[in-house]
This record gives structure tokens, sequence and C-alpha cells, in this order.
């Protein structure tokens, strides 16, 4: 099975398409007995639906025409357009596109905006192409987005690779490129940095969107962000927040990896007089056993529906809006000279999906595509993790200019909400022993950029670890990341993935207790997707025994992000502890009240 989703629709198609919708030819196939979600008018109405090739050409009265080549009936079944993921990471679902298609399209998803972020952040600008090579030939419109923040906080964190101005002129010469990804470096576009005024420019000089990353902007930054070019955000963190970014005339990417929010979320949109056209739906993030149990976007408007969205309008957010923000008008409706991608639901409030076409065709149907899609993964980018084993000691918090007393010590305080504090420490032979209630987070430079030897820090959003979690998907430098106490613990996890090439490990008693290698550029697997979400699971239980998670911030997610260095507030990286609103960076190591030790 081979796509071409973005293909021109051959003239002689059109023509075909014309003529059945008068009646003076018949339709490829005909859909039958269904109820039209029309999101162009909000209604709920009867209609037959006739296709010819890949194009919709008559939605029409019911039993009206009888001419087909082929018949489907839909009886009792809603006729919706094809879902739009509007922002999302792949990576974030440890899958190659091939694996992320056959999973989300039988749930309705015919088109995604795929921001690959992390892979540009490991490989720079070949990430970005691979990820657009790897994308051919699938029943899902893949979209990319540009990465513009590689770094995403420069000074405050090294990469893999680096981005500027002419690498995004670059990539936005590409016909499969739809804009600028997120623009992360917050503090850089408010700073009017040569960089990023290059990087925006770039995308509002293609005609292409430029999308944002606009968390905890308010006030006179948040309109300064919107005047710099920027015009989406998808990091909402209340109703109010997101009514904010409304009039501040962004489109609000509403998305489905911050449950937390959406009950706030959804009663600022009812409380409006009109539903806003600028009101899309993502995921942004879903781990694999998520995605593989839920089907990703589909669970997003199921679970707006359930918090008091009328679902016609969930399904706008993810159609009809999805399109005229991507600028498309091919996409989004089941009307004539649309192509012809529908979802079709046998629960509308739940919006469980039955069956799905695209490009005309069955292709989907009982949650499973009807055709398992070919998947070739020998091209794919391995060997990132740059790396020699870890011992223990490397692990060991040494306090610069201390051998023996008590020294105050910066900390990373929270999780996923986290803000600056301070621990004293006891000091025996240069070493700190940690205080009860914290953690120790060390990043490893991974990517041969620098040295790599650990930045060890203080947290104390995550209790009191009795073992050690580590990951190189540590957004967004993807670093690897170790949270633990022991070091004979952060040692082993660290160890098990820089020898199968990065992943996700766990360790207790100072041995591996669970892995889930990533090789493909640390990021991804090789294996399909039930597989994948299977060792995910695994994974998940045997973190499960030695974290204290206490949601809904410090939890499994909340370790891949700890690392965020573009968002206000302290976070681990490479080169210390750094804050995105300040531009600060901390040595760890170094007692609070001293002067910085000469290099």
């Amino acid at each position: 099975m081979s796509f071409a989703p973005e293909a021109p629709i051959a003239a002689e198609t059109r023509r075909r398409a014309v003529q059945a919708a008068q009646g003076k030819a018949p339709f490829d196939l005909l859909l039958t007995g269904g109820t039209l979600v029309d999101v162009a008018t909000g209604e709920l109405r009867a209609a037959d639906v006739g296709l010819v090739g890949g194009l919709i050409a008559s939605v029409h009265p019911p039993g009206t025409r009888a001419d087909a080549a082929e018949f489907h009936d839909l009886a009792g079944r809603f006729l919706a357009p094809g879902f739009v993921d509007n922002h999302l990471h792949f990576e974030s679902s440890f899958m190659a596109p091939v694996d992320y298609a056959s999973t989300v399209v039988p749930h309705g998803v015919t088109t995604t905006v795929w921001d690959p972020h992390e892979l540009a952040n490991v490989l720079g600008v070949p990430g970005v192409r691979w990820a657009v090579e790897a994308a051919r030939g699938l029943p899902l419109r893949v979209l990319v987005a540009a990465p513009s923040c590689v770094p995403s906080a420069p000074g405050l964190e090294v990469a893999g690779a680096e981005i500027g101005p002419e690498e995004m002129r670059e990539m936005l010469r590409w016909p499969e490129v739809a804009g600028v990804a997120e623009v992360m470096d917050m503090a850089g576009v408010l700073a009017g940095s040569a960089r990023m005024e290059g990087i925006v420019g770039a995308g509002m000089a293609s005609g292409k969107n430029v999308n944002g990353h606009g968390r905890d902007l308010a006030g006179a930054a948040l309109q300064a962000y919107a005047a710099s070019g920027v015009t989406s955000d998808h990091e909402i963190t209340s109703g109010e927040d997101l009514l904010a970014k409304l009039r501040a005339g962004l489109t609000v990417e509403l998305r489905g990896s911050h449950d937390t929010v959406l009950p706030g979320a959804v009663a600022a949109i009812l409380s409006l007089p009109v539903f806003p056209a600028g009101l899309v739906a993502c995921t942004d993030d879903i781990f694999p056993d998520e995605l593989v149990a839920k089907g990703g976007l589909r669970d997003t408007l199921a679970r707006l529906v359930a918090r008091g969205l009328n679902p016609v309008l969930a399904i706008r957010m993810a159609t009809l809006n999805a399109a005229l923000r991507l600028k498309r008008d091919d996409i989004g409706l089941i009307a004539p000279g649309r192509r012809a991608e529908i979802a079709v639901l046998s629960d509308l409030p739940g919006m469980v999906v039955e069956r799905v076409y695209v490009a005309g065709r069955l292709v989907a149907e009982g949650g499973r595509m009807l055709e398992a899609l070919p998947r070739d993964l020998s091209g794919a980018p391995r060997d990132t993790v740059k790396l020699q084993p870890q011992a223990p000691e490397a692990f060991r918090l040494r306090v610069k200019g201390f051998d023996n007393g008590n020294a105050r010590l910066p900390v990373v305080g929270g999780a996923r909400v986290v803000h600056w504090a301070e621990a004293e420490v006891t000091v025996r032979d240069g070493i700190a022993a940690l205080p009860p209630g914290h953690a120790l987070i060390a990043i490893l430079h991974r990517h041969g950029r620098r040295d790599p030897a650990p930045m060890l820090c203080l947290a104390d959003g995550w209790g009191e670890p009795e073992g050690a979690v580590a990951t190189t998907i540590s957004h967004d430098n993807h670093n690897l990341l170790v949270l633990g106490r022991d070091p004979a613990d952060m040692a082993a996890a660290a160890n098990a993935l820089i020898a199968c090439g990065g992943g996700m490990a766990v360790a207790a008693g100072g041995r591996v207790t669970g892995v889930m290698p990533l090789p493909i550029a640390g990021l991804l697997a090789e294996t399909p997707p039930a597989e994948t979400a299977a060792s995910f699971a695994r994974l998940r239980a045997a973190a499960d025994a030695v974290m204290q998670w206490r949601p809904p911030f410090r939890v499994f997610r909340g370790v891949t992000g700890i690392s965020l260095a573009c968002n206000p507030g302290p976070h681990p990286t490479d080169l210390g502890i750094t804050d995105g609103g300040t531009g600060e960076v901390r040595d760890p190591a170094l007692p609070l009240g001293t002067e910085p030790v000469p290099a």
C-alpha cells in the first residue's frame, strides 16, 4: 500500500467528479445511510457521499443516487472529515513515521503537523531531512514543521546541532515543510536576538506558518511575542491563559497531553459568545502505550466532549479550523471538491472511529489497517550516544572549594512547575551527602560536542528514589539524564543506555531492572507499535517500583521534561542549573555565597 496524499488531483479525476456530481457519470464509491457531521454549519444531517478517485464529488440527500461502481452502507454511523493533529512530536511516542501512521490512521487521523524537533536537536538539518523522507508513501499526510530552536535555549544547553536563519531558509524551501516549528526561545524573541529575528523572519517571508511556544507569557510579554510574527501557541496552562492567547490573536492548539488543563479550557471556551475559529486540537506528546491504547487525537476529542464541549465543535477543532490554520481548502470538510479523507464514527460523543477512508479508499476498519504498511528502517540514523561507560564515582556530587563541613547548594525545586531552592549539605572528603527528601539529577552531554562528564545537581521535587531512571529523551537537548540517589544505581541505568544506543532504563540495587532501547537517534524504537507499547509498559512498571510519583507533575512524563531549559525557572542541563526566564546559569556544585572558581 503506497500513498501520495499531497499529490495534485489529476485533471481527469476532477473532470469525472464534475460529471458524476451531475448524474452524467457514476461514482466510483457511494457511501450511503450515514449522518454527516457538517463542521461548516454545525449540523448533523442525513446525507450520502459520492467519491470519484481521491475526491469527494457530491454530498446529496440520501437515496437520491444509486449509480456507483461500489456501495458502502453506513447506516447508523457518523461521517466526519479526517482528523488533523495540528502539533505533535512522533518522537514522544518513540515511533518512526510508518509506525505512527499505522497506529493513528485507524483512529481517524489523516493529517499531522510533525515538529521533528527532537531529531533536529540530535542530528540537525539531516535529522529533519530523514523525517521528510521517512514519511513518504504513507496513508497519513505528514506536514513537517522546520525546527526553530536547536538548541531550544542557546547558552543554557548544548544539543547535538545548531540551526540558524540560513538553515531555516533552506528547510522552508522544501515543499514538505509547512512552516516554522514552535518558537521555544522566548527569551531570544523578546530580547530581539538576531538569530530569532532571522528565523521568525524567514518564516514570515516564506508565507508559511510560524508556530509558537508561549509558556507562561502574559501581559506585555505575550503582546511582544505575538508582535514578533509568531502566530500560535500550545503551551496552555489554564482557561484564562487560553483566552489571553486567543485575545492576542494567536491560534490556540489545545493539546491532550495536559489533561488537568482541559476542564478549565472547556469552561473558558463555553464562556465565549461564538466558537473561535482560531482554536484547533493537537496531542503534542503521547507515550506509546497510551497512543496504542487510546488512539491519539480521537482520545483528546473524546475527553473534550466528556468535559462539556459539543461533539461537532470538538470535531471542528480537528478539521475545518485546522484546515484554516494550515491555509488549506482541500481538507477539513466533507464537501464537493475536497479530498476524500473520511472518518466513520460509531459513537459520536465517544469519538469511536469504525472506518477510515483515505484517497477515496477504505484503509482501516475496527481499529486496524486493512493492509500492513511496509517497514524499512535500514537507513535510520543510529549510533548517536557518544559516551564511554561511567563508573559509580562519576555520580557523586563533589562540592567545589570544600573538603569537609557544611555548605549550601542550589536546588531545582519542584517537577514540571519548578522554583529555585537551596539545601544545606554535609561535605566529607569533598563529597556531599544527599539531604533527606532530595534526589540527584545528572546530565551527561551525549553528542560529542563538549565535555561529557556528568553535571550533577540536587532536586527536591522527586522524593527519595529507591533506584534510578535514565533517559536519552530529555527535552530538548536530549542529553543523557539520570535521576536517582545511589551512585551504583545511576551508573547502571546510564551504562545500559550507553550500551544500547539510547532509550530509557531503570536500575535498583546496582542492577538494571528495566530497559527500553531506542537506537534510532536515541529517540525512536525499531520495533512495531504493539511491541513498543508493551516494552514501554514494562519500563513504566519498573520505574513505578523505584519512584515516588505524585501527579499531576511528579509523573513519568515529568522526568523527560526536567531539563526543558527554555522555560522559566531552574532546569538542569549539561552546563549547570539554568533559567530560561532570566538566562541565568548556576554551577550546582558551587556553594551559594561563594565566587565561581576560575577555570
